[in-house]
């Protein structure tokens, strides 16, 4: 079995869509996981991992990371007794592509854990608090910062509020402007309910497109497919851009206000296309 899909791997992680979360108490998992379709791969030391296990999935996240696999690792939050220990850990594994913050909430945050890694290494800030929300544009703008992401079950916890779309999709705006603010790549979504099947992941991460974001967050390996499909250029839109290329090639163009915007999104369309496999199925 191969250590890492080599379409995902050669793919820069500002265009990743699907982000796998695998338990780092897990190492049996880590393989599958890489081998899989998902865009960017993240071992898991927080939410999925037991206290009394933090210590034992630290040491097999190093082992794999220096062992020849490449992957994200989400690390636990500032103010807790284990970020220190991760970033002890991990500022020196070979294999480490970043590191995503978990329960960030001001942009120092992102900051500190940046200078502990080694230089250069991205952070992407996991948003999963209204503090976090409310912080989100400064912490966008935070040397260190690489992409935003959604934690949706403890913003949720949080806030009280629902996972109806409407309900969050204020807090999806915010990050998604805020994203734009500080010029960094599409925000990053949560992940759907682990037992989704296919048309309830698409149609979920349908409204993720929606409102802007450009990437899920992802607990189930079967769900990386569909999270992918759904963020990525339609057959439609990918037939469009290939005429309107076509058309402005051959010199048949259309001289209203509206041309030049169009043919800007065709060539981005046939870029992500192109990144993603697409554009020559």
């Amino acid at each position: 079995m191969p250590l890492r899909n080599r379409r995902a791997a050669a793919l820069p992680a500002k265009l990743s869509r699907s982000w796998l979360l695998v338990n780092a108490a897990r190492p049996e998992d880590f393989a599958p996981g890489l081998a899989s379709e998902a865009d960017s791969v993240l071992f898991d030391l927080e939410a999925a991992v037991p206290n009394e296990k933090k210590d034992a999935a630290r040491q097999s996240v190093v082992e794999a990371l220096n062992g020849g696999m490449d992957a994200w690792v989400r690390i636990n939050g500032i103010n807790t007794a284990d970020w220190q220990k991760d970033l002890e850990a991990l500022s020196g594994a070979t294999g480490l592509r970043g590191v995503m913050l978990a329960l960030a909430e001001e942009p120092e945050q992102v900051t500190l854990t940046a200078m502990r890694l080694r230089a250069g290494t991205p952070v992407i800030a996991l948003i999963e608090t209204a503090l976090g929300l409310e912080n989100a544009t400064a912490v966008a703008r935070a040397p260190g910062t690489f992409r935003l992401a959604f934690g949706t079950n403890d913003f949720r916890k949080d806030t009280g509020i629902s996972d109806d779309p409407m309900a969050m999709a204020y807090a999806r705006s915010r990050l998604v402007i805020a994203s734009r603010v500080g010029k960094l790549p599409g925000a990053i979504d949560g992940p759907p309910a682990v037992a989704d099947g296919e048309e309830a992941v698409v149609a979920t991460s349908k409204t993720t497109a929606l409102m802007g974001m450009t990437g899920r967050l992802c607990l189930n390996r079967d769900q990386v497919d569909s999270i992918n499909r759904a963020l990525s250029p339609s057959e439609d839109e990918v037939s469009w851009a290939h005429e309107m290329l076509q058309a402005h090639e051959s010199g048949a163009s259309v001289g209203d206000g509206s041309y030049l915007p169009r043919l800007a999104r065709a060539q981005k369309i046939a870029d992500l296309a192109d990144s993603y496999g697409l554009w020559n199925a």
